[in-house]
């Protein structure tokens, strides 16, 4: 992942609430994992979820990292017969947290539980966790990996299926403090592969917000099981309303989309437009023309991309009337 000078100025002077996954921004209702043994018709590909936080160089006290109803059963959680599953989460810091090239991948395998482990949990159907907050450290931000082109230093947490076939519905925040929800200003967070619940909402918009640098040519999404539930379009500041391939039920949908030196070093809105009021989750990356995978920011940098109308004005030649 490489970002010019330019981008990163844009991206650390935004100041903007990032520590909450999902973001405001991207009005996703969960991120998702199942049990490892649940069919891919659930809308989880893998049963792993691999997300980043980028703490700013220039902040020094301890953070914390929360998730939101850990366990799995009751209020939010996908039933699959009884609630039989096991989620792990697990912190990494440290050398190759980030920089190691299994870690950005779209599957897990190889290292990519690269790093240092910090802090791990496996979670199941305990109801003292179900629709709370649980809390991962205090982490000095010297523990996570240093990363110059990201200005700050980066936390890894894995969100692990290991056993069952259930849903776990659940959400991070980045915090300052250990039980309560207090931003740390400047950070972000970011995933190379996005697995999620769509509001079940009629004519709902989910936004995922990928960052252009300044070697890609061509973009190619990939979506899985939205089930043909909608739309999903491409934004830019010079595409609007671009469609993209959506995928079957099980299956994956991909199309490639070229990109032209007006949207490098930009965000993109990749917008998923549901059709229907259903419960549906599914999974979306996008990789560039080397098939590496690119990241989405729960913040998109520069903010939500603007479409630049070009209005061509003819005017008449008063000589000639």
């Amino acid at each position: 992942m490489k970002y010019s000078l330019t981008a990163l100025l844009i991206f650390f002077t935004l100041g903007s609430k990032a520590q909450l996954v999902p973001s405001e921004f991207e009005q996703i209702t969960h991120l998702v994992t199942f049990g490892a043994e649940s069919k891919p018709g659930w809308g989880d590909d893998d049963h792993t979820q691999v997300f980043f936080f980028v703490v700013p160089e220039s902040f020094t006290k301890p953070v914390y990292i929360r998730v939101f109803d850990p366990d799995i059963g009751g209020k939010h959680d996908e039933p699959n017969g009884s609630w039989d599953t096991g989620v792990k989460f697990s912190v990494y810091g440290g050398q190759g947290t980030h920089s190691d090239p299994d870690a950005k991948k779209i599957d897990p395998i190889g290292n990519y539980k690269s790093g240092t482990l910090l802090a791990s949990k496996l979670f199941q159907a305990e109801a003292r966790y179900d629709d709370q907050w649980y809390t991962f450290g205090p982490f000095n931000p010297m523990e996570g990996e240093e990363a110059p082109e990201l200005n700050g230093r980066v936390f890894k947490v894995i969100a692990e299926g290991i056993a069952g076939n259930d849903g776990n519905l659940y959400k991070y925040f980045l915090s300052t403090k250990d039980q309560e929800n207090k931003e740390v200003e400047g950070a972000n967070a970011f995933t190379y592969e996005y697995s999620f619940r769509l509001p079940e909402v009629k004519n709902s918009v989910a936004h995922l917000y990928p960052f252009i640098d300044d070697d890609v040519i061509s973009i190619t999404q990939h979506n899985f099981d939205f089930d043909f539930e909608g739309s999903i379009l491409i934004y830019s500041i010079a595409k609007n309303r671009h469609r993209a391939t959506a995928s079957a039920n099980r299956q994956w949908g991909t199309s490639k989309h070229p990109i032209i030196d007006e949207e490098k070093n930009t965000t993109v809105d990749l917008q998923i437009v549901k059709g229907r009021t259903s419960r549906n989750d599914m999974v979306c990356y996008i990789t560039n023309q080397y098939d590496e995978a690119i990241a989405f920011f729960s913040v998109p940098v520069g903010g939500p991309p603007k479409f630049k109308y070009k209005v061509n004005v003819k005017y008449k030649d008063k000589g000639n009337d």
